[in-house]
C-alpha cells in the first residue's frame, strides 16, 4: 500500500449519506462548552416554506434495499447488505435462488459497511468500530452456524486486512497496532479460531505490502518532503546491524526498490504482483502527468506500458483474481471510461452494455472469473444489478438497491468542464429541480437558489451518478454544483499538486469561479448560494463565510475543521508515519512562520467577519476532524454574539451512518436551507428519527420547525 491506497482508507471524505438503523450503544455524556444548553433567551424562530409534497428525505437517506453484493470465490453464494431489525448487516442466498437469503450478522448497534468473502467459501469477514471512532476490528462469521468471531480482541486498534490469498484459503493476514499506535504490526490469523502468529513486527513503514504466499515483499516510507520510499526486506540469514548508541536498528537490511517523487506520491501507486510474483502492477505517473498501468519486473525494474488516458489518472482495474491478469482498466475524466486489455472480455462487455445505458462496473467475480456481477449506475434512479454467465452469456437480474426509487421523476446530472482563473479545467458535476430542466440541457429557463456542495478529502474527487444529496435538494427547488477544484484526485498530478499549501487559497478560488461562471450562465440568483460540505468540505464552508463573507447567502458545515493548527497537531497516531506529507501540502504547523502561515488560513482566526447564517454539524466520535473543531468556533461565534446553530451526535464520528442521526441532520439541513435560500422543505416529525441522538446545543431557533421538533423528542 503507497499512499495514494493509503489515503483511500484515511481521507477527509463527505459523511456517507445513508448506513444503518438503530444504535443499541449507550453513549458517554458530552461535557464540553458546546454540549451545553443556551442559557440566553432565544431569538425569534427561523421561518421557511413547509411542504408535504416533496419526495421524503426516508427515500434518499434510509437504508437501501440492498446493497453491496458479492459472490463466494466457488459462485455458489451471493452475500449483500441489507437490513436485520433496522439495522445494515449481511445476508447470504445460494446464486440461484436470491429469495432464500438468511441473515448473517447480527450488529445492532452499527451498520456493518465493509465485508467480504474468505477464500475457504464458508466464513465471511467484516470490519466494525464503536459509534464512529473508527478503531477498527476485523470480524469472521462462519456462514453455516452464525457464529462470530473477533479476530482483534485488543482495545483501542485501528485494525487493517492487509493480504488475503486462495493458497491460504482459512486465513488472512492483519495489520494491528496494539504495539506502537502508529505502526500496524503483521499477523496472520486463522478465521476459524481466531489464532494468529506474528508475521512481522512493523521496524518504522507506513504501509506493508505481502503477495499471494503471505511473504512480505515491500515496505512503503515517507522521505521528509513528502515523496515515498519503497523498500525490500533483507534476507532471512541478515541479522540488524547495530546502531552508534549500541541499539539494533530496526531498519537495517531493507533495501530501497523505488523512489517516487514527492509531486507523483498521489497518483502512484503499487497494485499488487502478477501470477508468478515475479512482476508488478503499478498505477504511475512519474515522466508523465496523468498515471498510467504499467506492469514492472521486478529484477530489472523495467516497465510496460498497459493502459493510459491523457486527461484522467488510472481508477481501477478489472484483474482475473485466478491468473491475475488484468481485463480492463478504467479512468473518470468527467464520466468513466473502460479500456478492455483482454480480448476475450469483449464480448461479454459488449452484451452487457446493451442491457443499461448506465455505468457499467463489474463488482464481483467467482475465482475462476466465468461468473461476474455487474452493477450499472445512473444519474436519475438505483443502482441495478446482475449475475452474468459467461459460459451461457446470461444475464439474470438480481436487485435495485433502492427500488423506492424507480418509479420517481429524478433530476439528469450534468458534467460541465469551467476553466478557473489561472486556466485550470474543473470538471463540475450540475443538477437542477427536473422542472427547471426540462429538455435535459442544463439551462434553466430562470435563474435559481443554488448549493455549492463541496467534497472532502481534499484528496477526492465527485463523480458523475446517483447523489441522494443532488436529488434531495433538487426537489427542494435548488440548483446543486460540485467541483472538482485542484486538489482532486483523478485529473493528474499538475492538477493535484497545483492544491500544495492552497487551502483557503487557490483551492477557494476555483470554487467562486465555479460560482461565478453559474452565474454568468443563468443557472444560480447571485445573491441566493449556500455553501455547504463535509470533512475539507465543511472547512471550505467556512472559508467562505470567513474569507469571501459576503459571497454566500449562508453555509452549511459537516464535521470541518475550524483551525488547521489544531486539527493537524490532534491527528490520529496512524497517520503519524505519513505527516511529512501533511507539511508538504498543507503547511508545516511545528515551525512559528508555518504556524503563523496555516493560522492565517484557519476561519477561526476571522470568525469576527462571519455575517451570514451557519449550520454546524458534528459527531462527538470523529477521531479525524475532533469535537474541539466545532466547539472551539462555535464558542468563539457565541462570545462576539453572532447566530449560530450546532447539531451534535454523541455516538457519532466522522459522518452520520446511523439513519435516524441522517435524517435528522438532513432534516435540519433543508430547513435551514429554506428558511435563507426560499426552497421548500418537509417538515420534521419526531417519529422520523426513533432512535436518534440528535443535541441541538445552541442555535435550534436558527432552523424552522426544530424548537418544537426537540420538545416532541425529549418527551
Amino acid at each position: 500500500m503507497t499512499l495514494r491506497n493509503y489515503l483511500l482508507a484515511v481521507a477527509l471524505v463527505l459523511p456517507a449519506c445513508g448506513g444503518s438503523s438503530d444504535d443499541a450503544k449507550t453513549t458517554q455524556p458530552v461535557t464540553t462548552l458546546a454540549a451545553q444548553p443556551d442559557t440566553a433567551a432565544a431569538p425569534q424562530e427561523a421561518v421557511g416554506k413547509p411542504s408535504t409534497e416533496l419526495i421524503p428525505r426516508t427515500v434518499f437517506f434510509g437504508n437501501p434495499d440492498k446493497a453491496g453484493p458479492q459472490l463466494s470465490p466457488d459462485g455458489k453464494q451471493i452475500a449483500y447488505l441489507a437490513e436485520r431489525d433496522g439495522v445494515m448487516n449481511v445476508w447470504v442466498a445460494p446464486s440461484s435462488d436470491l429469495e432464500s437469503a438468511k441473515a448473517l450478522t447480527a450488529d445492532t448497534a452499527r451498520p456493518v459497511r465493509r465485508f467480504f468473502w474468505a477464500y475457504n467459501n464458508t466464513h465471511i469477514l467484516y470490519m466494525q468500530d464503536a459509534g464512529g471512532d473508527e478503531n477498527w476490528h476485523v470480524f469472521s462469521t462462519e456462514v453455516a452456524t452464525g457464529k462470530t468471531l473477533d479476530l482483534t480482541p485488543m482495545e483501542k486498534i485501528a485494525a487493517q486486512v492487509s493480504a488475503t490469498s486462495d493458497r491460504f484459503p482459512s486465513k488472512v493476514v492483519i495489520g494491528i497496532n496494539d504495539r506502537v499506535p502508529q505502526l500496524h504490526d503483521l499477523y496472520t490469523v486463522d478465521i476459524t479460531t481466531g489464532e494468529k502468529s506474528l508475521l512481522l513486527e512493523n521496524p518504522g513503514f507506513l504501509s506493508l505490502m505481502v503477495d499471494d504466499n503471505f511473504k512480505v515483499r515491500l515496505g512503503t516510507t515517507m522521505s521528509p518532503d513528502g515523496g515515498m520510499v519503497l523498500k525490500t526486506p533483507p534476507a532471512a540469514s541478515k541479522k540488524a546491524k547495530p546502531a552508534i548508541d549500541g541499539k539494533a536498528d530496526p531498519m537495517s537490511g531493507w533495501q530501497e526498490f523505488m523512489t517516487i517523487p514527492q509531486d507523483d506520491s498521489l497518483t502512484t501507486s503499487v497494485l499488487g504482483f502478477d501470477k508468478s510474483g515475479k512482476k508488478l502492477y503499478m498505477w504511475d505517473s512519474r515522466g508523465r502527468d496523468t498515471s498510467a498501468l504499467v506492469l514492472m519486473d521486478m529484477k530489472s525494474k523495467k516497465q510496460k506500458l498497459i493502459a493510459e488516458h491523457d486527461k484522467a489518472d488510472g481508477e481501477g482495474v478489472a484483474m482475473h483474481p485466478k491468473t491475475k491478469k488484468p481485463l480492463a482498466a478504467s479512468f473518470n475524466y468527467a464520466r468513466r471510461e473502460w479500456k478492455i486489455l483482454d480480448k476475450s472480455i469483449q464480448k461479454d462487455v459488449d452484451k452487457l452494455s446493451a442491457i443499461s445505458d448506465g455505468e457499467m462496473n463489474v463488482v464481483s467475480t467467482s475465482h475462476d472469473g466465468n461468473r461476474w456481477l455487474v452493477a450499472f449506475l445512473d444519474d436519475d434512479g438505483p443502482v441495478k444489478y446482475y449475475h452474468w454467465d459467461r459460459k451461457t452469456q446470461k444475464e439474470t437480474f438480481l436487485f435495485s438497491n433502492r427500488k423506492s426509487l424507480e418509479d420517481l421523476s429524478l433530476a439528469k446530472m450534468h458534467a460541465p468542464v469551467i476553466e478557473s482563473r489561472d486556466g485550470m479545467p474543473l470538471v463540475n458535476y450540475l443538477t437542477l429541480p427536473v422542472a427547471s430542466d426540462p429538455d435535459g440541457d442544463g439551462k434553466p429557463a430562470a435563474a435559481l437558489p443554488m448549493v455549492l456542495l463541496v467534497h472532502g478529502g481534499p484528496w477526492g474527487r465527485d463523480s458523475w451518478g446517483y447523489n441522494p444529496l443532488h436529488q434531495l435538494l433538487a426537489n427542494r427547488g435548488y440548483a446543486v454544483l460540485s467541483v472538482n477544484f485542484r486538489g482532486s484526485t483523478g485529473f493528474g498530478k499538475k492538477f493535484i499538486n497545483a492544491a500544495n499549501k492552497e487551502w483557503a487559497g487557490k483551492m477557494h478560488d476555483d470554487l467562486i469561479d465555479s460560482v461565478d461562471w453559474a452565474v454568468a450562465q443563468g443557472i444560480a440568483q447571485q445573491d441566493k448560494v449556500c455553501i455547504m460540505g463535509g470533512s475539507y468540505g465543511g472547512y471550505a464552508t467556512l472559508v467562505g463565510l470567513t474569507f469571501t463573507p459576503e459571497k454566500f447567502t449562508c453555509g452549511v458545515d459537516i464535521v470541518g475543521p475550524s483551525n488547521i493548527v489544531t486539527l493537524l497537531e490532534a491527528i490520529p497516531p496512524y497517520w503519524k508515519p505519513m505527516q511529512d506529507m501533511f507539511k508538504t501540502r498543507v503547511g508545516d504547523w511545528t515551525s512559528e512562520e508555518g504556524k503563523a502561515d496555516l493560522l492565517a488560513r484557519s476561519p477561526l482566526t476571522k470568525v469576527q467577519q462571519i455575517v451570514r447564517p451557519l449550520l454546524i454539524g458534528q459527531g462527538a466520535n470523529d477521531p479525524r476532524v475532533k469535537q474541539a473543531e466545532a466547539d472551539q468556533i462555535v464558542a468563539a461565534m457565541k462570545e462576539r454574539g453572532i447566530p449560530v446553530s450546532y447539531v451534535l451526535y454523541p455516538d457519532e464520528g466522522h459522518g452520520f451512518h446511523r439513519p435516524p442521526n441522517n435524517l435528522s441532520f438532513f432534516a435540519a439541513t433543508e430547513a435551514f436551507l429554506s428558511a435563507h435560500l426560499g426552497g421548500w422543505y418537509e417538515p420534521a416529525e419526531a417519529s422520523e428519527f426513533t432512535g436518534t441522538t440528535l443535541q441541538v446545543p445552541t442555535g435550534a431557533h436558527g432552523i424552522p420547525g426544530f424548537p418544537g421538533l426537540l420538545k416532541s423528542l425529549a418527551k
